[in-house]
């Protein structure tokens, strides 16, 4: 059998749902989340130049967060689109 490597977030998320941390929600509670993950689609692609020493530091803050640092790049473009 083949094992997949979880992120970091992954694996908290694993531990959370063996502790029964998570509860249920309504049907209404969940569309409003699944639509609100639709929502943030990405449907565009961007290429970018910037410079190295600023990539190796969105790197390591992806790091710490336990995310992919094209993904944090992303939140941190729609955090500033939308403020």
């Amino acid at each position: 059998m083949k094992r997949v490597k979880l992120t970091n977030r992954e694996k908290q998320v694993e531990e959370a749902l063996a502790k029964d941390e998570y509860a249920d929600v309504s049907k209404s509670e969940f569309r409003e989340l699944a639509d609100a993950i639709g929502a943030r689609k990405k449907d565009a692609v961007l290429n970018l130049r910037i410079n190295s020493g600023d990539l190796a530091n969105l790197k390591r803050r992806a790091a710490k967060l336990g995310v992919k640092y094209q993904t944090f790049i992303s939140e941190i473009l729609h955090r500033i689109a939308h403020s």
